[in-house]
């Protein structure tokens, strides 16, 4: 997608030649090879071995080792893969079983959920998606997979590449937030960040789709919930992105644990064998969630065991995690009849293809020297600080109190995330160390450190959750004796991901009456916001001046927190997802449907609450700078064109203010009269650009079919004729706007 790459950044094989971590490139065996050896090793398979290599099981609980009750399985090669073993010398020591003492002597894939970073984290994946940056997005993946691959890992579970409309929705920090087109941009950038162009280099790790899907379609916002959806909606916003991961490069996809429509993903053959397999064509591994196979039962979509065994795999799951049901039953069902031999043998043929794609036939164990100069190195460190403060976005910004006035003397950091180590890192932390996160008040000290005279105070105010507010009175006190008061608020990082949904998107606890007060001091106030999801922010968002998002930032988040605040870096981050003013307003997302009755302000029956404004808190794209950018010269190359072509769009944008900084500057599309209802308008193209002040770019986009067509009432694929709009912006409300028309196809 050119029209969507970013300013350059060093490439993932640069970056890690230039910290001397990549070894000797090691391509994978060519498709022909591959193929031949898979038939060479099922034809001396037995039904027992060929089974083994469709499970994966998981490791010593808070130990990361290879259970003593599997040791066995893997020696009599057994056992397809491991989940959750870490460090190279335990990695090894499980390979060797299968390696040493299997007939066979097929590798272990070892997979682990390096979601955001594997020791040195990176921004929740939310978060990066607010970088607007594909190629920053690429480069944490590519060091996430470095760290990963240096301690015989091979899998890493992600990227999830749900749609989520609901913040409710604990999982939403996993994903890149509520547009499909954002969204396919930033899986595809993981997927290559992950896997390169070969999944085998000793650098890389193979890439999993997941959740395979509309498990961010959860009702309710409630994890594992129930999703029902239009098969229309399916392929218009839930689908694209796991075709971006595909057309990338992605190896393996993961199944949902959710029902669609009634049917338990992992026993669902429309979506596993019509649509990835047949339609797709995608021939890699397709794995369960934590025990999905299992968990149909539960869903009283299988009668026992068995039944959910047999399910899963004809509907076209290839490897279960961590339940054995396929173990225990496969073999009886294949001697009944119920599962076909054929049906067994591809699934074993697309663990072993990809196995041999990852090169673990050739390169089975890791060195174990080489981990401790890769995990955690410096190099990853500082692209973990400038990734995460190029995806803060500033939320506001009255009065310019923000950047930091060099006169400032007196700071109070203040909160009960301003000296949180834990949160920063997420639910999903790989193996990072709460012992080596900068928090923010480590990072403001830091910042400020040598400087005369500059005092930095601290309290805590009061705790994340509880009811205790007996920590107010000192911060109170400090506040009144700072220049600048610093609330960190938010959620603790067991608030969002897995598990991790709330009925509530309120700041917790008694957080909301701390910045409250500490505004009532009458000390400039801002607010930094830790949080894994879109918070209803309400009163801060009204009174106080300055508010930065900050999401959950990583290792490095209070450097980067700092670097923002104080202006060494010009914050250029937006919103990849709707800010509600109220929970009751979701689900809220900027291209919902056109409705017959858009709201109206002084008609009542028109859609919208009669107790609030129809507008969200803030908008998607939303997000500003320390310097201003103005847009001007849309310009299309054609008035006309026909389905089949493309239209360049350009538009300038310069910079007018007296900083250097960043915009993303952002192209929507709107459908006038269509053979099905569109959103009001759809994200189709963007650019953040870096500019000295008074410089102008011109930004150039092309539209071409994949974005004007739409799927119609019959499911096709089609670029209607008709009049269409596009509009440049800064965010999703507002722009320059331009028409133009897509003709009838001319006679043959």
């Amino acid at each position: 997608m050119p029209s969507c790459r970013l300013r350059p950044l060093p490439s993932a094989v640069a970056l890690l030649l230039l910290v001397g971590l990549a070894g000797r490139a090691r391509p994978a065996p060519p498709a022909g090879d591959v193929e031949r050896r898979v038939d060479e090793l099922l034809a001396r398979m037995t039904a027992e071995e060929k089974v083994g290599q469709l499970q994966q099981l998981d490791s010593v609980p808070n130990a990361w080792t290879i259970r003593d009750e599997h040791r066995e399985l893997a020696a009599r090669g057994l056992v397809g893969s491991f989940l959750n073993i870490r460090g190279a010398k335990a990695i090894n020591e499980a390979q060797r079983l299968a390696l040493e003492k299997s007939r066979l002597k097929i590798p272990i894939l070892f997979g682990f959920d390096v979601i955001h970073g594997y020791r040195v984290i990176f921004p929740i994946p939310l978060a990066e998606a607010g970088t607007w940056d594909p190629a920053a997005v690429e480069r944490a993946a590519a060091i996430a997979a470095a760290e990963a691959a240096s301690t015989g890992l091979k899998w890493t579970f992600a990227p999830m590449v749900d749609i989520a409309r609901d913040p409710r929705w604990g999982r939403i920090m996993e994903g890149s937030g509520e547009d499909p087109y954002l969204g396919s941009v930033m899986a595809a950038a993981r997927v290559r960040g992950f896997q390169g162009d070969d999944p085998a280099a000793p650098d890389r790790v193979l890439a999993c789709a997941k959740h395979w899907v509309a498990y961010g379609a959860a009702e309710g916002g409630r994890d594992y919930n129930t999703a029902e959806l239009s098969e229309h909606t399916l392929r218009t916003v839930y689908l694209p992105p796991f075709r971006a991961a595909l057309d990338a490069g992605a190896q393996t996809f993961m199944c949902s644990f959710n029902t669609v429509n009634g049917v338990p993903a992992s026993a669902n053959p429309f979506l596993l064998t019509k649509v990835l397999r047949d339609e797709w064509r995608f021939d890699g591994l397709l794995v369960s969630d934590y025990e999905s196979v299992k968990e149909t039962i539960a869903h009283r979509t299988a009668a026992d065991g068995a039944d959910a065994a047999r399910q899963a795999l004809n509907a076209g799951v290839d490897m279960e995690m961590v339940s054995r049901l396929f173990a225990a039953h496969l073999p009886k069902l294949l001697e009944q009849g119920k599962v076909p031999p054929a049906k067994l043998d591809e699934a074993v043929r697309r663990v072993l293809r990809v196995k041999l794609r990852a090169g673990i036939f050739e390169h089975p164990y890791v060195d174990e020297s080489r981990e401790a100069k890769v995990v955690g190195a410096r190099e990853h460190r500082a692209a973990a600080r400038e990734i995460a403060a190029r995806s803060m976005v500033l939320l506001k910004n009255d009065g310019n109190v923000l950047p930091i006035k060099p006169g400032t003397r007196t700071i109070a950091v203040l909160g009960p995330l301003a000296d949180d180590a834990d949160a920063p890192l997420s639910h999903w932390r790989g193996d990072g160390r709460v012992e080596d996160t900068v928090t923010l008040l480590a990072g403001i000290r830091s910042k400020v450190q040598g400087r005369a005279g500059v005092q930095v105070t601290h309290a805590k105010g009061c705790d994340i959750e509880g009811d205790s507010i007996d920590g107010f009175p000192e911060a109170v006190r400090l506040a009144r004796q700072a220049d600048l008061a610093i609330v960190a608020v938010g959620e603790a990082s067991a608030m969002s991901g897995e598990a991790g949904s709330r009925s509530s998107l309120d700041l917790p606890g008694h957080q909301l009456n701390l910045v409250k007060t500490i505004q009532a001091t009458g000390t400039p106030t801002v607010v930094v916001l830790y949080n894994g999801r879109p918070l209803t922010l309400g009163w801060v968002a009204d009174h106080v001046p300055a508010l930065l998002e900050a999401w959950l930032p990583g290792t490095e988040g209070g450097n980067a927190v700092a670097d923002v605040l104080f202006g060494d870096v010009n914050p250029g981050a937006k919103l990849p997802v709707t800010f509600p003013r109220v929970v009751g307003q979701v689900p809220i997302y900027y291209n919902a449907l056109s409705t017959g009755r858009p709201a109206q302000a002084d008609n009542r029956y028109t859609s919208k609450y009669i107790d609030l404004p129809p507008t969200p808190q803030f908008p998607f794209g939303h997000g500003l700078g320390y310097t201003r950018f103005e847009l001007s010269r849309l310009t299309l190359g054609a008035k006309s064109i026909l389905p089949d072509e493309k239209l360049a769009v350009t538009v300038d944008v310069k910079n007018v203010g007296d900083r250097a900084g960043d915009e993303v500057v952002q192209l929507y599309l709107r459908d006038e009269v269509s053979g099905v209802a569109r959103p009001v308008k759809e994200l189709a193209g963007f650019r953040r650009v870096s500019l000295a002040p008074g410089a102008t770019q011109t930004v150039r986009f092309e539209l071409g079919p994949d974005r004007l067509g739409l799927y119609d009432a019959h499911l096709r694929f089609v670029v209607e004729p008709g009049k269409f709009q596009v509009t440049a912006g800064t965010s999703s409300v507002g722009g320059l706007t331009e028409q133009f028309e897509v003709a009838a196809p001319r006679p043959e």
